[in-house]
């Protein structure tokens, strides 16, 4: 058999950590912002129906003192 040189994992520099971290970070918050901006949309959605469907309150009539 030939002596064959074993393949060791190339060690990360600290910058290049730093960008798998960054990178990693910025797409949860991605994630998260979509998710939060469809949760809006959805609620906003549902209050909008909510207000056509309810009635009007009438205005309350002010004693006279």
């Amino acid at each position: 058999m030939p002596h064959e040189k074993s393949i060791k994992p190339r060690r990360e520099t600290a910058e290049s950590k730093a960008e798998t971290t960054k990178r990693v970070s910025e797409e949860m918050m991605q994630t998260e912002a979509a998710a939060r901006n469809a949760k809006t949309m959805r609620l906003r959605a549902a209050r909008l129906a909510q207000e056509d469907t309810a009635p009007t309150p009438e205005p309350t009539k002010r004693r006279k003192k």
